[in-house]
């Protein structure tokens, strides 16, 4: 069992270039931001782990552990690690950190993920984005290769079991208007028509493919943090503050699973099974396995992967709100909105909040974190006391996803 101790999250609003900041900068303030929001000092934190997909491409920049030195003299000599798994590397910081507490390695983590982005242009940032596909064999003959990705996913439901374009635009719409309420989201300040979420060709125009503008995630500069701790390094900390330790969020489950990275090869495997991606569906039901949750009625709301549209789309089936293929029934009955029968993305999610790539799996644990302890502020959802994380990287190359609660010790 490994308790969440708090963090922070930079605002994915910014743009670090223009800013001033350098991928060092944004790493710096967000870690220095975390220590002082959980009242720790560095030198107490036993190791560090970094999610990050892409900074050799961006920046020029590998060996990100070794921010931790410059972040904080405090830090100096602390073991530390990167992760890489595509969209989901923050959420394997995440587990490798856990693993680390679990097997009494260390008592308390820090665990980084962050991404700067937007510091190319958007033809650049996409074909660094690429890495995560089969290079040379999939998605030779398109721009932008993720929004073709999803397209062709966007084929493959309408193949199995048809699909209307309109429920994509209004789970798009759902995650802008959550983000309204996000003080960090990206699109918080934007602007909308009644023509946006439509099939207006000016309005809503498309990327690649099927996929339109409306749909996709947005390219973001961004990191956040996480403390996580041993049960008995958390009691100390609850102890020193006065709180209660069951007052404190625990990550009580979690789910890893790969597939094969090429997207045909992934359906080819699955063919057959219940679900498109099988082992998205293996990730999420290992999670609950390892939380001791039996039925989805125990979940209160869920932070998923919405790269685009269509990702939340295969995900609603993919955790069981809906029979596979029937997504569209939650969509039209409103249960994934604020106040529906299971909130995904109260956030915003990568859509309406921003995809800083490697923060977006820490920025999730993060979010469910102050989900189950009412620290949600705008986007709260009342009553939530477990939130289910699903993070995946590639095509659903890697899939992780995580139970947070609070519950009585």
């Amino acid at each position: 069992m490994v308790y969440v101790l708090g963090g922070w999250q930079s605002d994915f609003a910014s743009n670090w270039t223009r800013q001033g900041m350098d991928i060092l900068a944004g790493f710096t303030q967000t870690v220095q931001q975390g220590l002082a929001v959980t009242g720790l000092d560095a030198a107490e934190v036993d190791c560090g782990h970094v999610g990050n997909f892409v900074a050799e491409l961006f920046v020029g920049q590998g060996l990100l552990g070794g921010f931790f030195g410059h972040a904080d003299p405090g830090f100096d000599g602390m073991p530390t690690a990167r992760h890489e798994a595509a969209c989901a590397s923050g959420s394997l910081a995440v587990q490798a950190a856990m693993a680390d507490i679990e097997a009494g390695r260390h008592g308390l983590a820090c665990v980084v993920g962050l991404e700067l982005m937007r510091n190319v242009p958007g033809v650049t940032a996409a074909d660094h984005l690429g890495a995560a596909c089969l290079r040379g064999q999939e998605f030779t003959d398109c721009r932008y290769v993720w929004p073709q990705a999803f397209s062709d996913l966007a084929d493959e439901y309408e193949r199995r079991y048809g699909l209307d374009p309109a429920h994509l635009w209004r789970i798009a719409e759902v995650n802008f208007t959550n983000a309204r309420r996000n003080p960090n989201a990206q699109t918080r300040n934007w602007t909308f028509t009644d023509r946006s979420f439509t099939d207006d060709a000016e309005a809503n125009p498309f990327v690649e493919g099927r996929t339109r503008k409306m749909e996709c995630g947005q390219v973001t500069d961004g990191a956040a943090v996480l403390f996580l701790a041993s049960p008995e390094r958390a009691a100390d900390y609850a102890r020193r503050r006065g709180i209660a330790l069951s007052d404190l969020p625990r990550i009580t489950g979690w789910g890893h699973r790969s597939a094969a990275i090429g997207y045909r090869r992934k359906l080819a495997d699955g063919a057959g099974a219940e679900h498109v991606f099988p082992q998205v569906r293996r990730a999420i039901l290992d999670a609950r396995q390892r939380a001791g949750i039996t039925d989805l009625s125990q979940i209160h709301a869920v932070e998923t992967h919405d790269c685009f549209a269509m990702t939340e789309y295969m995900a609603i089936d993919h955790l069981g709100l809906t029979a596979p293929g029937e997504a569209w029934k939650a969509v039209e009955e409103g249960a994934i909105e604020m106040g529906g029968r299971l909130p995904i993305n109260p956030s915003g999610g990568l859509i309406g909040l921003g995809h800083p790539v490697g923060a977006t799996g820490v920025r999730m644990v993060l979010d469910a974190a102050r989900q189950v302890t009412g620290m949600a502020g705008g986007y709260q959802v009342e009553g939530a006391r477990a939130v289910q994380t699903l993070n995946i990287g590639g095509s659903t190359t890697t899939t992780v996803s995580f139970i947070v609660e609070r519950r009585a010790a």
